[in-house]
């Protein structure tokens, strides 16, 4: 599951989405230069090979750390792109490129929103989409929906197997999740389970927000279904009805926001974004990057517990706060929502920003796991994530600090 929005006014296209995927699928931010390459040339993606180009961008992917796809990022040239998981009536091919696939080959190869939707609807009719997408279950596939912006003005493309349709955003809020939106190509989607995704729920809330700056689009990524900091835990659905996803929170509830993006592209090239680089935006800090600042942020994360790497870090910070939510984010919330107004109005430099927020999670994780109390999760709730603890080895929340 995951949400994407967009909010485009005169020199100015505000972006957001949350990536939501498996509770131990860390994502992590990988910079890629502007390169030549032999024309013609074979390229590996996640499961198929396409044609090289001669030339690619230099690219700020967020990229699950088994693939060769992005579910998130933006190019030199300010172009972003987001891609989401749908369901439609059409066949699920074994192989092809996936949708992550098609987010990184679109940055990598356009220069405009326009360029990038040429790339995608291109790839698509040549190779087709289709291969395993899931982390604990690699056989699990979907067809795509993708958002694709530049600083004047983005575009909606959603498919259903080989066919697509495209949608032009000159002005206002249009936002995106698991569910197919455009008149007309709307009837290619699978009623039962694009309704099992809580698309429709999800996307009220990120299409009435108003998204007039990017700390507004933080505030809607963080938004639970009641609107407050605990997750909703529900028998079925638990935590899916609004954009921060919570996995175990209901028996279908089996994804997590892994990863959170927000950019400001602007007409005078001075374009700005912030990640959050960790799970869980309702628990994390979005700090400033940049496509030409590249980072040394340690070892890649994997699926394993690994306090050395940035995602696994901030883990435990996270799921020490899904013991009691609305008790235990009030220990830090206040200073974290400071830092990150001061990193909105006048970003510090991206190397600045990462360590002074990784100090600061390290500071909040002590005090967090100092004022552990009662378990308040349901007895479903606490059962899935002690599943997901043993098999990523991660440090047991209720102990003391």
């Amino acid at each position: 599951m995951c949400d994407t929005l967009v909010s485009v006014s005169p020199g100015r296209v505000l972006f957001a989405k949350n990536s939501d995927r498996h509770p131990n699928e860390a994502q992590h931010l990988d910079w890629r230069p502007r390169e030549s390459h032999d024309s013609g040339s074979a390229l590996r993606c996640t499961w198929i090979e396409v044609e090289q180009v001669a030339a690619t961008h230099a690219v700020l992917l967020s990229r699950p750390f088994w693939m060769w796809g992005a579910e998130m990022g933006a190019n030199e040239h300010g172009v972003v792109v987001g891609n989401e998981a749908v369901y439609t009536d059409q066949p699920y091919a074994p192989t092809g490129l996936t949708g992550m696939d098609l987010v990184r080959l679109a940055l990598e190869r356009a220069d405009t929103a326009a360029a990038g939707v040429d790339v995608v609807t291109g790839l698509l009719d040549r190779y087709g989409q289709g291969g395993g997408c899931g982390h604990e279950d690699r056989s699990a596939t979907y067809h795509n929906s993708f958002l694709i912006a530049d600083p004047v003005r983005a575009f909606v493309v959603e498919t259903a197997g080989t066919l697509w349709a495209v949608e032009e955003v000159t002005s206002g809020v249009r936002s995106i999740s698991n569910g197919l939106t455009i008149d007309g190509f709307a009837r290619h989607a699978a009623r039962l389970p694009t309704w099992g995704t809580q698309a429709r729920k999800r996307r009220a809330v990120t299409q009435s927000c108003a998204a007039g700056s990017p700390a507004e689009l933080m505030t809607v990524l963080r938004a639970h279904a009641q609107r407050g900091p605990m997750p909703r835990f529900a028998p079925l659905m638990g935590a899916k009805g609004a954009p921060c996803m919570h996995a175990g929170a209901g028996s279908k509830a089996v994804s997590q926001t892994t990863g959170s993006w927000v950019a400001e592209l602007r007409a005078d090239g001075d374009h700005r974004h912030w990640v959050t680089a960790t799970s869980a935006p309702c628990t994390g800090l979005f700090k400033p990057v940049a496509i030409e600042l590249p980072l040394d942020l340690g070892p890649d994360p994997t699926d394993r517990f690994d306090p050395t790497t940035l995602w696994w870090r901030h883990e435990v910070l996270h799921r020490t706060v899904l013991l009691d939510p609305v008790r235990l984010t009030a220990v830090y919330a206040t200073e974290r929502d400071a830092l990150e107004a001061a990193w909105v109005t006048d970003p510090p430099t991206p190397a600045e920003a990462f360590a002074e927020g990784d100090a600061a999670t390290a500071r909040w994780t002590t005090a967090v796991r100092a004022a552990v109390g009662s378990d308040r999760r349901p007895a479903r709730a606490r059962r899935y994530w002690a599943v997901r603890a043993r098999r990523a080895g991660t440090p047991d929340p209720t102990a003391a600090a």
